[in-house]
């Protein structure tokens, strides 16, 4: 995606695909997001990249926050962009079990024009079976409660790294009331809001997602 190719003219980016989503194998005996951050952590200690900058988008900003509460002065930053995890003061985290994977992919996005631009008016057929299986793995790690941990934010308060939390003012999926409990939550964290944007930040608003993260990334 744009954004990615961006950031790597400044970073090393490491993209990983969580185990059991789209074409991977599905590790049946998974059953948490910090099972899963569990294994991200054992990745960057194999790969000797303990230090490694953390950025997490949505569902990814809950992993990376997991990650972070596992080893508090590990990360050279943190950068989370809308993530669950934490259940917002205001409003519920959009459950997919009760609209259709189109409806939930087009609830990402501000601006309907947006979404068509990267999916089209009708996503494939192919594109549609993706999200199902995505789906169907969220339900079996994230499902009760759903979408966020009654202990992360309690365990946050441990993380050192310099932390930022960036939310699209007109997301959807995730509440923007939750930015204040993350904020709240992390000893070094500061919001930036995205003016006119939904929950995917990085498909939206690509360039003002690079800015901030390059920004923030340098500064640290």
């Amino acid at each position: 995606m744009p954004a990615y190719a961006a950031l790597a003219r400044h970073f090393e980016l490491l993209l990983a695909e969580h185990p059991g989503y789209g074409q991977s194998e599905r590790p049946v005996w998974m059953r948490s997001v910090r099972d899963l951050a569990v294994v991200y952590r054992w990745l960057l200690a194999e790969l000797g990249l303990s230090r490694a900058a953390l950025l997490g988008l949505g569902f990814g900003g809950w992993i990376a926050a997991e990650m972070a509460s596992m080893a508090p002065e590990d990360p050279a930053q943190v950068m989370l962009v809308g993530p669950m995890g934490i259940k917002p003061p205001e409003g519920d985290i959009l459950d997919q079990a009760l609209v259709s994977h189109i409806d939930y992919a087009r609830a990402g996005f501000h601006d309907p024009a947006a979404f068509e631009a990267l999916y089209g008016a009708e996503p494939s057929t192919d594109q549609l079976v993706e999200w199902d299986l995505c789906r169907e793995m969220n339900f079996r790690i994230a499902w009760k409660p759903y979408m966020h941990s009654l202990t992360l934010q309690h365990l946050l308060g441990g993380v050192r790294s310099p932390t930022l939390i960036a939310w699209g003012a007109e997301d959807q999926v995730v509440p923007s009331s939750a930015a204040e409990r993350w904020r709240q939550a992390m000893p070094k964290a500061r919001i930036e809001m995205i003016a006119g944007c939904g929950h995917c930040v990085e498909m939206e608003k690509p360039a003002e997602l690079v800015r901030l993260v390059t920004t923030f990334a340098q500064r640290g």
